[in-house]
């Protein structure tokens, strides 16, 4: 979180597009801290990844609550999670 938060500060992006290891979740955090501090406000999106057919995982479940969009590639977590949006496979 350290580390991150500079890089995101210095960088400022739009969007960050992550797709499952964990190491995402202090990179979400410090965009959040972006928004939370009025310096920018960035979207996050969060695709799980394709081999989760039933449950989210670790990452997914910290980021479930604070990414704007949430993917999922498999109906049934569509129907566990109805804040997701499916879209199929996209891998």
């Amino acid at each position: 979180m350290w580390l991150s938060f500079p890089l995101i500060h210095q960088v400022k992006p739009d969007l960050v597009l992550c797709n499952g290891p964990g190491t995402c979740v202090p990179i979400c955090v410090s965009t959040l801290l972006l928004g939370i501090l009025g310096i920018k406000k960035v979207i996050i999106v969060y695709v799980e990844s394709v081999c989760r057919v039933e449950t989210l995982s670790l990452s997914g479940k910290i980021l479930f609550h604070l990414s704007d969009y949430f993917i999922v590639q498999w109906p049934a977590l569509k129907e566990k999670y109805p804040k997701s949006v499916y879209l199929g496979r996209i891998v």
